[in-house]
């Protein structure tokens, strides 16, 4: 890395206004890997007068040129797949496997298919007398969360570039050197100046900085629901869009005739991925009760699978959690279970054996988990299965829908139809059919609390446009 000292600000690389750092430390040994600046207010204006500047230009570049920067920038990212791998692994503590195959390959997908909707998508249509024109929204103030550091990152780059917006990115200060490599490939992708600025720094100063400045047309935030309501109160005030994707605590309902084995071990690892440091992971199983012990033990010889281990070493499954606070909070959650009387199947708060340093969880599973009870209503954003029993499908709709969420779900049965017909009543905004694959065309968002507009796809471009109508 050639940047950790500077920030990315009108095409090129400057040093911070103040002389603050934040330092970068690595998960698995709890070691300082680098430093990066600590954002200010003036660095944020900086960035913004920036992209404001260049926004009359970007917005007028032809659809096709937008494209063009857009497929360039995937193809720098996919040149990197393993140095962005391997810095996702060193900041975040995700396995190496892991981040090779989803943190860093799917944001070359999803760049590829912005690149492709800009040059297809119909920016203008006729309604009656009227042509109505899809227009940038203008300035973007991006603020992402550390789980999916390059992910989420183009889940609002790519949509807002290709709809012709200009971006000031903050991105988490737990993992900013990734954010740094992708501002090297968007330079490099030929993106003019001033169209994307990145700016590091803590979400109080830099990113509240960010999310009141009055030249910022829209915010877009991931991250918790209690900063997202901090974040959509500032855009309200200031009269700004905003787009939220906050928490999630999603059901996995397994309907009597579905694939018993296969949901469970499916739900396991969807739990374990990234530390279940996913906003979408399928954190609570609900199985009929003729079904429950057979599921309980299912779920116990799964997780005996992951095994904490080096990220760095190419055979592990299960990595750190990101930082000291978090493994704190989920050991939390865990010893919050046991004492609310939940049956602790595998795992506990204390740290795996041979792992005292660094930031492990033991994988968890708990059984007799009740809907009343806080583990089975609060995000832990851990490697952590609450499994809940039920007597009928009407009592699992009640338990799948009885949370302040709405961000993901799954749904197994005998037949798809029957699967399908139940995920239609589920209050959740995405809902995976007998362990259905990612999409990512197919629009990502939530219902209540889970926030407010789409990633992804179509949807996802939509978010970042404003509609102008001509009557003739």
């Amino acid at each position: 890395m050639k940047h950790h000292d500077a920030m990315f600000i009108d095409g090129t690389w400057r040093p911070a206004a103040g002389a603050g750092t934040i330092e970068v430390v690595n998960p698995a040994d709890e070691r300082v890997i680098a430093t990066v600046p600590a954002g200010t207010a003036k660095d944020v204006d900086a960035a913004v007068r920036a992209a404001r500047a260049a926004l009359p230009g970007w917005a007028a570049t032809a659809p096709a040129e937008r494209a063009a920067r857009l497929s360039a920038l995937r193809d720098q990212l996919a040149a990197r797949t393993e140095e962005i791998a391997r810095t996702i692994t060193a900041e975040l503590g995700a396995t190496l496997g892991f981040s090779r195959r989803v943190q860093a390959a799917l944001p070359v997908v999803i760049t590829g298919s912005y690149a492709e909707l800009a040059a297809s998508y119909s920016f203008e249509e006729r309604i009656g007398n009227s042509t109505v024109y899809h227009e940038p929204v203008g300035v973007v103030a991006a603020i992402t969360p550390w789980n999916y550091p390059l992910h989420q990152v183009v889940n609002k780059i790519a949509p807002a570039l290709a709809a012709g917006c200009t971006v000031v990115l903050k991105p988490a200060e737990d993992t900013p050197l990734t954010a740094q490599l992708f501002a090297e490939c968007v330079d490099a992708a030929g993106v003019p100046a001033g169209v994307f600025n990145l700016v590091t720094g803590l979400g109080h100063v830099a990113g509240q900085a960010l999310a009141e400045h009055p030249d910022v047309d829209l915010v877009s935030f991931t991250g918790s629901t209690a900063v997202g309501r901090k974040i959509g109160a500032i855009a309200g005030g200031g009269v700004k869009r905003v787009a939220l994707e906050l928490g999630g605590k999603s059901a996995n309902v397994i309907l009597p005739g579905a694939d018993l084995a296969k949901a469970v071990q499916v739900n396991v690892a969807d739990v374990m991925r990234n530390s279940g440091q996913s906003c979408n992971a399928l954190t609570r199983m609900l199985v009929h009760r003729d079904q429950y012990e057979e599921a309980v033990a299912l779920a116990a010889e799964a997780v005996g699978g992951y095994v904490a281990g080096d990220p760095q070493d190419d055979e592990s499954r299960l990595g750190p959690v990101v930082n000291a606070k978090q493994r704190d909070r989920v050991r939390g959650y865990i010893e919050r279970g046991v004492q609310e009387g939940a049956r602790l199947v595998a795992g506990g708060p204390d740290a795996p054996e041979g792992r005292e340093r660094g930031y492990y969880v033991r994988p968890t599973v708990f059984a007799d988990v009740t809907t009343d009870m806080t583990i089975a209503q609060e995000e832990i954003f851990g490697p952590v299965v609450s499994i809940l029993k039920y007597e009928s499908e009407e009592e699992a709709l009640r338990i799948a829908n009885d949370s302040a969420y709405g961000l993901g779900g799954a749904v197994w049965a005998g037949d798809q139809e029957t699967a399908v017909a139940f995920a239609r009543r589920l209050d959740t905004g995405q809902v995976d059919i007998n362990g259905g694959r990612f999409n990512p065309l197919a629009p990502f968002g939530g219902y209540k609390q889970s926030g407010v507009g789409r990633e992804l796809g179509p949807h996802g471009l939509a978010e970042y446009l404003q509609t102008k109508s001509l009557q003739f």
